[in-house]
């Protein structure tokens, strides 16, 4: 892996999901840390004013403005477009999956219920996407698996 540390940015309105997520990103080998915004205004905000996050893992269902505005949006501004944005959701509706590539994600994740998917599955996105130099894949390999 060439980076020391990655600098993440996850939007979710649920705090036990964000929760979980930050128990396992201390638990696994990539070393990272986290910021968390918890809906789609909040999260616009926080990209216009500070530095980008190496890795945005977005929730789609979100109050005030959801994931697709905001993955929309991003990709439709210049100092944006090139942010990889990893879906992080609890569906996995294979036209939504579709629409996410469409719109320019990098991964699709499907939220696992289970602590130990959660590490694998973001230990995974981390050096999948590292790998990849954080483009998005053929359609066959963008959905990540715990």
């Amino acid at each position: 892996m060439n980076r020391q540390n990655y600098n993440l940015l996850l939007a979710d309105d649920d705090e036990d999901d964000c929760a979980f997520f930050k128990e396992a990103l201390d638990e696994i080998v990539v070393p990272a840390d986290l910021v968390t915004v918890n809906d789609g205004v909040e999260l616009m905000k926080f990209l216009a004013v500070n530095t980008l996050p190496d890795i945005l893992f977005l929730d789609l269902n979100m109050p005030r403005k959801n994931g697709h505005e905001c993955l929309t949006e991003i990709k439709q501004k210049e100092e944006l477009k090139d942010l990889p944005v990893i879906i992080f959701s609890t569906s996995l509706d294979i036209e939504i999956v579709d629409k996410m590539y469409e719109k320019g994600a990098t991964y699709y994740i499907r939220k696992p219920g289970d602590f130990s998917k959660l590490k694998k599955v973001i230990e995974n996105a981390l050096i999948t996407a590292s790998k990849n130099n954080f483009k998005q894949p053929a359609r066959a390999e963008f959905i990540l698996q715990p």
